[in-house]
């Protein structure tokens, strides 16, 4: 069981608590983590990435294990952390600004 940390207008748009709990099959990589996401919560289909590139979307970080995950490519295995369950895989909405 993955755990997942939703920022809060994807919470809110899914009518979710902070933390979701979604069964990932192997391998467990930042891009079958998104489609079991959106596979369960169909209203945040496209909200973190683009439909049609799979990048993700401008302002969303991806962290785990106190580790910016967002630029590594999607299809790498998460850490073994986060594949168990002790850690959660948290999805962050940055803050642009100057």
């Amino acid at each position: 069981m993955i755990r997942v940390e939703l920022p809060y207008h994807l919470r809110k748009l899914a009518k979710l608590g902070k933390v979701v709990e979604l069964n990932v099959h192997d391998p467990v990589t930042q891009h079958t983590v998104i489609d079991a996401i959106e596979s369960k919560y169909p209203m945040l289909t496209g909200t973190i990435r683009d439909h049609t590139t799979q990048q993700l979307r401008p302002f969303l970080r991806i962290y785990a294990c106190s580790e910016d995950l967002s630029l590594n490519s999607p299809d790498i295995p998460l850490p073994e952390k986060v594949r168990s369950g002790k850690e959660p895989l948290l999805i962050i909405g940055a803050i642009a600004g100057g």
